[in-house]
């Protein structure tokens, strides 16, 4: 008790006791630090980085309580600052410029959609999907619902297109530019194409599983999305989700129901509809 006595005391004469002294240096300090911890906090966010961003938490409040009760020099705290701030901007210098100064990097919004437009898009998804299964054309459709880490998005092309049957289709057709990448959806936009997706590297996975299908795995277990794949070999098709795969050999009658689910329950949780 007498340490945590000692402690407060500290705390107490070391820091309010030098308040008024030094109240502009502290509301400075405290302005750096908020605008820092936003900026980092932000850049972690849009990169999906809930963990670290934990972590940074965690250590922000034990440093400010250690500063506080060892009582360090308001110009102390601000070389601090300023020390925190470089090493973030060295870790993130690309995540940070591409925050500022890149144009591709904004809330995206699809217009609204009432029923007759969610059941015509899903008519036209169906239709392209069953259409490159039966010319075995390879494909992977991911329907995101803006949650998707920035890069993976960057990795490809904004198409910002309505969604039909020929634009699904051109996008994969085998001699296309971006027919080897992941196909973003975004409520009733194609958002982007060409996309890199992270590959599923579980050893247990059959060794015959194409890249496609890893992908779709790699992609659903970092990100609560859908994925609908069909195979270049045999033009089966799948459906992927929570990195399983959820049904094989699907139908129409299965990527309707997957497709359904996607529009009336994730989207709709979302509030975008």
């Amino acid at each position: 008790m007498n340490v945590i006595y000692a402690a407060w005391d500290n705390l107490i004469n070391n820091f309010f006791g030098t308040f008024g002294n030094n109240w502009l240096l502290y509301v400075l300090e405290f302005i750096m630090f908020s605008v820092l911890f936003y900026l980092m906090f932000k850049v972690l966010k849009s990169n999906r980085a809930n963990k670290f961003i934990a972590v940074n938490v965690i250590i922000i409040i034990f440093s400010g309580i250690i500063f506080a009760v060892a009582g360090f020099a308001p110009h102390v705290t601000v070389i601090i600052i300023f020390m925190y701030a470089l090493i973030v901007f060295m870790m993130y210098n690309t995540e940070i410029k591409r925050l500022f100064f890149d144009s591709r990097i904004k809330k995206r919004k699809s217009d609204h959609i009432d029923m007759t437009g969610i059941e015509r898009v899903i008519d036209e998804t169906v239709r392209a999907v069953q259409n490159m299964s039966k010319n075995d054309i390879g494909a992977l459709i991911v329907l995101s619902n803006d949650n998707l880490p920035e890069g993976i998005i960057e990795s490809g092309t904004i198409i910002n297109a309505q969604i039909t049957s020929q634009m699904i289709e051109a996008v994969f057709y085998p001699k296309a530019p971006l027919h080897d990448g992941a196909l973003i959806v975004e409520g009733n936009k194609i958002y982007a194409a060409g996309c890199f997706l992270p590959i599923a590297q579980n050893e247990n996975l059959p060794k015959d599983m194409g890249s496609r299908h890893r992908a779709a795995l790699g992609v659903t277990t970092v990100a609560s999305v859908t994925a609908i794949v069909v195979s270049e070999e045999t033009g089966i098709i799948s459906i992927v989700k929570n990195g399983e795969i959820k049904k094989k050999y699907a139908d129409a009658a299965d990527l309707k129901n997957a497709l359904s689910e996607y529009y009336w329950s994730d989207l709709t949780a979302e509030g975008k509809l």
